[in-house]
């Protein structure tokens, strides 16, 4: 089968072997192109994969000299801006790894640039991809424990990295609490409205800056979504995924970020006239949400969907903004020890 999608890869780490490997597996898919601002690391990947495809430290030649109209942005977050507005100038689409850019201008810039070449731009949120998540989402959009009022989720974790994030500014919110502010929009269906949050250092901190945050968000369906999170929280770690807490009008959802999500609501019948209602367990099925692929390679099954089906990916740059919003409005408030309207930083 004749390549449909020509792909350039910028970016050669370790990040990119996800991207490389799912590449290669689909039939209408051919990389023509990686790239790399340090050429050993790009040959390197091609020795690795049994590549035949050229290297370039040029993402703009790489373009121009294959043919591409896909490229896979694997690079440096200070890099997804100019990697695609090159990019969509030279006629390609662009999937790219998480931040969409490091602040609210160039996010926007991107949108921008995306709606005015009509190239699409989408970015790697995989932990939507989970039929546990899914399963979560089924139980508010069912209406089962009625019109949500308060998300709440808990991140404690201790990865000692080392390298790059052990000397940022604000390891867990630049780096990680996207993933879970991101899956806050997609349980709950809702954006930001504002946002209130201090982050700190605790002790025991092998990180130069703030490890740990609390954030206060206003919903656009009235609720309040809080976030706890520690990259340094030594024992009794939660999930990657986060352990969630989700109250409605008639019951609560649980999630502890490994297990099948459930529903404990209000029992029926009349019990005006007790003190504490007795409840009633509600199990999800996941097995009517493992249809579809997970993590990494479900959102880029995703991404190359949306193509086929000309509209926006799931994780379009035009929704993906919101997410990137709670984390750069996050860092603002925590700045000016004061909440902060999303609507107003939006723009």
């Amino acid at each position: 089968m004749t390549a449909i999608y020509k792909v350039v890869v910028a970016g050669c780490g370790v990040m990119s072997n996800q991207w490389i490997d799912y590449a290669m597996e689909r039939s209408d898919t051919e990389i023509v192109a990686l790239v790399d601002i340090k050429t050993e690391f790009a040959e390197a990947m091609r020795e690795k994969k049994g590549l035949s495809c050229p290297v370039f430290t040029d993402v703009e030649q790489a373009i121009t000299s294959t043919g591409a109209n896909i490229v896979f942005d694997v690079t440096i977050p200070s890099s997804h801006y100019q990697i695609s507005h090159t990019a969509m100038a030279n006629g390609c689409h662009v999937f790219g790894e998480k931040p969409l850019a490091e602040s609210m201008t160039e996010c926007n810039n991107i949108i921008r640039n995306s709606e005015l070449t009509g190239k699409s731009h989408a970015v790697m949120q995989n932990r939507r991809f989970d039929p546990r998540i899914r399963a979560l989402r089924g139980l508010i959009v069912d209406g089962t424990i009625g019109k949500p009022g308060f998300a709440g989720a808990d991140f404690f974790l201790a990865p000692h990295f080392g390298g790059f994030r052990d000397a940022m500014e604000s390891p867990l919110l630049i780096d990680m609490a996207i993933h879970t502010f991101d899956q806050a929009r997609l349980i709950l269906g809702s954006n930001p409205v504002s946002v209130y949050c201090q982050e700190f250092n605790p002790p025991g901190s092998w990180y130069k800056g703030n490890a740990a945050a609390i954030c206060i968000y206003e919903m656009s369906d009235g609720s309040i979504f809080n976030y706890r999170g520690s990259w340094c929280a030594e024992g009794a770690p939660t999930t990657w995924e986060a352990q969630w807490r989700i109250t409605g009008e008639h019951g609560t959802a649980i999630w502890d970020g490994k297990n099948a999500p459930y529903a404990e609501i209000v029992a029926p019948g009349d019990q005006s006239g007790k003190f504490m209602r007795e409840f009633v367990r509600v199990e999800t099925d996941l097995s009517l949400y493992e249809g579809a692929r997970s993590g990494h390679v479900g959102c880029l099954d995703e991404m190359f969907r949306s193509l086929e089906e000309q509209r926006p990916a799931e994780t379009d740059c035009r929704d993906n903004r919101f997410s990137m919003a709670m984390v750069l409005a996050a860092l603002e408030s925590a700045r000016l020890k004061q909440k902060v309207d999303i609507a107003s930083f939006l723009k």
